[in-house]
């Protein structure tokens, strides 16, 4: 498996009926393991255990509608009030992340209108905030910590 750059940690893997899975902290169950799978668990990781999210405010797999279409937003972050701060996108570690991929999280974006939108393939990390009062949208240098969204979030 291609080494990502993200920190390392114990994630529990397991077979079930001879297919790798690896244990879905959030969904609570085991997940087929694909390399964007591996990359969610290992970015979820990192968000919980080096930018204090907390992972009762994190859903994976999250059903939304875009124009009358079903799709699935890879993680979705909420705030205490359970509005949504942040949607991330993921991709296996040789998808490069591309313009095609911000335009995927972004259409997702029209349903959930969150602040921050982040796209990881577990080897480069993109952040991009949004300003919906100046209607301007940048990315940043960093992937944000939780105090920090949910401050930028309620202006304090």
């Amino acid at each position: 498996m291609q080494t990502l750059n993200l920190p390392p940690f114990d994630a529990k893997y397991s077979n079930k009926n001879g297919k790798p899975c690896i244990y879905d902290r959030l969904r609570r169950k085991n997940v087929a393991l694909t390399p964007e799978e591996r990359v969610r668990q290992y970015f979820v990781n990192f968000l919980i255990t080096c930018k204090s999210f907390p992972p009762e405010r994190m859903a994976n797999e999250v059903s939304i509608s875009v124009n009358t279409t079903a799709k699935r937003c890879d993680t979705v972050v909420y705030d205490n009030y359970l509005t949504p701060l942040a949607i991330i996108e993921y991709k296996a570690p040789d998808v490069t992340i591309s313009a095609d991929v911000f335009d995927q999280i972004a259409r997702y974006n029209f349903v959930l209108r969150v602040p921050y939108l982040i796209v990881s393939n577990g080897i480069d990390h993109f952040c991009c905030k949004i300003d919906y009062s100046s209607m301007k949208c940048g990315f940043i240098d960093h992937i944000p910590g939780y105090d920090e969204m949910k401050s930028e979030q309620t202006g304090s």
